[in-house]
């Protein structure tokens, strides 16, 4: 009995391990739950900043008599500010090996905490140095935050991660504006009202982040992939900087910066939609409306199309309809459906380069290194957008507002075309260190 046992056992255990499991494989999201939480953040704190955004044009220039050159200086601060602070953002998040929550939550906390100090600001000094924190601010969270995408997505479903990531943060700057547009309606005071309301929606999203966004990326080529026999240490900053050294990146770098050289902030955008198309100062809030809601619908597939084609030339012809949009404003065609068309292109212009270059950046950054290639990446543009600012400030203050978007137009027409000859014929392939160390 003994021996017919052992022998039915053996036989069993010989067919069961002949049998092929036939289980299905689990496959990695193509977009991971990481990415839909820090959508959620993004989608919360996008309601307070664009609530902010929506009335600071109007409450500079027109409540505290800024020139459009005052305007300029002052946007211009922003985008500087928080474009030299990426760097350090992305620098500590990888420096912190798995620190890039801990880096985003100090810069989302910055800026919830700066929205009630604009209620004390009503001098250009003070309010500047209230943005200039507030960006600071974003300007640490943005890049520890492309990098947690980056790692916690399939390397060819980053467009689409990124295009979902955007939208839903960009569903927060169309909701921002509404609830700005709420405020001032119901309000007396109505511009204080708006910035307590968006102090407390930047608490919630910092909230969101802490309870819901992991402090460890999980990330998909870890699992197909050993890890490195030997232990690394953390990326010096040298070795961020080095990073230009690659082509690839380097190419990208200069690509953005230039074409952010001829890029007119929102706010000024606006403000020539505005006087060209005659709105009244009450509905200046909603202009960002359409921007966001071209923004939302064109975001994901977008970047899904950006996965299947290629990343740099979505991100090329993003900025030739924002030429379009530029001659629309130009054009003798007025009123609010050339206000309309513009607000489509311009929306349609973000949703093919904002989240497609950070796809485009992690493809041609190592791993261990995300963080600071795209705070590379987005420091060189936000830098180039700082320089825009206060040259179309100063242009508008000299030649009028028409005059210096023609300049800025057939500037970025120029600019397009190098463009295209500095990214022709690159690789799009991600990099063999996609595992961090």
């Amino acid at each position: 009995m003994y021996l017919a046992d052992s022998r039915s056992t053996g036989s069993r255990g010989t067919e069961a391990a002949a049998v092929p499991d036939t289980r299905p494989v689990r496959r990695p999201a193509a977009v991971p739950s990481t990415v839909l939480a820090l959508g959620a953040v993004s989608l919360i704190t996008d309601v307070s900043s664009e609530m902010v955004t929506a009335v600071l044009p109007l409450y500079v220039v027109a409540g505290l008599g800024l020139s459009p050159l005052g305007f300029g200086l002052l946007d211009g601060i922003n985008n500087g500010v928080g474009a030299l602070v990426r760097l350090v953002g992305g620098h500590l998040a990888d420096r912190g090996g798995r620190g890039h929550k801990v880096v985003a939550g100090l810069g989302y906390g910055l800026s919830a905490l700066c929205k009630p100090l604009l209620l004390l600001a009503h001098t250009l000094p003070v309010l500047s140095a209230v943005l200039a924190v507030d960006r600071t601010g974003k300007g640490l969270r943005t890049a520890p935050r492309d990098a947690m995408i980056s790692l916690a997505t399939e390397p060819a479903h980053r467009g689409r991660a990124f295009g979902v990531h955007r939208a839903m943060d960009t569903t927060g700057a169309l909701l921002g504006p509404l609830v700005a547009f709420a405020v001032l309606r119901a309000t007396v005071d109505g511009y204080d009202a708006v910035f307590a309301v968006s102090g407390c929606v930047a608490v919630l999203g910092v909230l969101v982040l802490v309870l819901f966004v992991p402090r460890r990326i999980d990330t998909p080529a870890a699992v197909r992939r050993p890890p490195p026999p030997e232990p690394v240490h953390p990326p010096q900053l040298r070795e961020a900087i080095g990073l230009l050294r690659r082509p690839e990146l380097r190419r990208l770098t200069l690509c953005a910066a230039l074409l952010g050289l001829t890029t007119v902030s929102d706010s000024f955008l606006y403000l020539l939609l505005q006087r060209e198309g005659n709105l009244p100062a009450h509905l200046f809030p909603l202009l960002p409306l359409g921007t966001a809601a071209c923004f939302l619908l064109l975001a994901v597939p977008l970047g899904a199309l950006a996965d299947r084609v290629s990343r740099r030339r979505l991100f090329l012809a993003g900025h030739g309809v924002l030429l379009l949009g530029y001659g629309l404003v130009l054009s003798p065609w007025h009123g609010v459906p050339a206000v309309i068309a513009v607000l489509v292109l311009h929306g349609a212009f973000y949703a093919a380069t904002d989240g497609v270059l950070a796809a485009a950046t992690a493809a041609v950054v190592p791993a261990r290194q995300q963080g600071a290639g795209q705070a590379l990446v987005g420091t060189g543009q936000a830098l180039a957008r700082f320089a825009c600012s206060l040259a179309f400030g100063a242009a508008w203050s000299l030649w009028g507002g028409r005059t210096a978007l023609a300049a800025t137009a057939a500037a970025l027409a120029l600019s397009a075309v190098v463009a295209v000859f500095v990214l022709r014929g690159t690789d799009e392939t991600p990099t063999t260190d996609e595992v961090p160390a």
